[in-house]
């Protein structure tokens, strides 16, 4: 099943291109936050990285579309 129509025209591997460019995203925010990034499914891009910070603690219905996370890379611990 895939979220999005737009993907679902395109296949597999618009699927698969489009949750590798949120996860690179994903990754790419957690050195520069103090917060967990996350990956969800979105109806419109397929796939969408959220930083923890910006929602605070995630609504039920975001962390229901949570498809992989990545830990932050950030600290003031030394």
């Amino acid at each position: 099943m895939y979220a999005s129509s737009n993907i679902a025209r395109a296949g597999y591997q618009a699927d698969q291109a489009a949750f590798v460019a949120a996860l690179d995203r994903a990754h790419a925010r957690s050195f520069h936050s103090y917060f967990t990034q996350f990956v969800l499914t979105d109806d419109e891009a397929g796939y969408i990285a959220v930083d923890e910070g910006d929602y605070g603690a995630l609504p039920k219905a975001m962390l229901d579309r949570v498809v992989d996370t990545v830990p932050t890379k950030l600290t003031d611990e030394f």
